[in-house]
C-alpha cells in the first residue's frame, strides 16, 4: 500500500503508526468516515501555537513549528494558517518570517490587511519591518517542547 503524502506539505499521514486517514483528515484532525477525533495533527498543534501568541507581539513562522515540536518545518505553519477553518478565528496576522517581515507581497491586500491589524495592536514598522527584539513573542517553558528552548 502507498502511502498517502501531502502535496503542500509532503508529510506522511501517519497516526499511530498506521496509514489510517487520509491526508486532508490528518491535517484536519477528523476520520471522516465516522467523526471521530484523532490525536492532535500538525495543523492543529500549529493553530494551537499561534491561538497563545498575545496581543501586541510577533512569532515567526520557524519559531511556531519549534514551538509545536515540528522542528525546522516553518513552511508548514504557512499552509497551516491558510487552510485554518474560519471558526476558529485566529490571529494569523502575528504571524511574520524570519526578517521581521510579513510574507505577502508589498502590493496585496493581504499585505495591507496584516499590517493594519499589526499596527492597530501597536506594532511599529520601519522599513516594512518589525523588530523582534522589540516585539517577539518570548513564552515560557510550560506546555511546549523542550528542544525549542534549547535552541533560543
Amino acid at each position: 500500500m502507498e502511502k498517502p503524502r501531502c502535496t503542500d506539505c509532503m508529510s506522511y499521514a501517519v497516526i499511530h503508526g498506521l496509514w489510517t486517514v487520509s491526508v486532508y483528515e490528518f491535517h484536519m484532525g477528523v476520520h471522516a468516515s465516522h467523526g471521530d477525533p484523532v490525536p492532535p495533527t500538525n495543523y492543529q498543534r500549529i493553530w494551537d501555537v499561534v491561538a497563545q501568541i498575545p496581543h501586541g507581539r510577533v512569532a515567526t513562522y520557524g519559531q511556531i513549528a519549534r514551538l509545536a515540536g515540528l522542528g525546522q518545518h516553518a513552511r508548514l505553519v504557512g499552509y497551516a494558517l491558510h487552510h485554518s477553518p474560519i471558526e476558529h478565528d485566529l490571529a494569523w496576522h502575528r504571524v511574520i518570517n524570519a526578517n521581521g517581515k510579513i510574507s505577502f507581497p508589498h502590493s496585496s491586500n493581504r499585505y495591507h490587511r496584516q499590517r493594519a491589524k499589526l499596527e492597530a495592536e501597536g506594532i511599529v514598522f520601519t522599513n516594512a519591518r518589525v523588530d523582534l527584539n522589540t516585539y517577539r513573542w518570548r513564552p515560557t517553558s510550560e506546555g511546549f517542547p523542550d528542544e525549542y528552548f534549547a535552541q533560543e
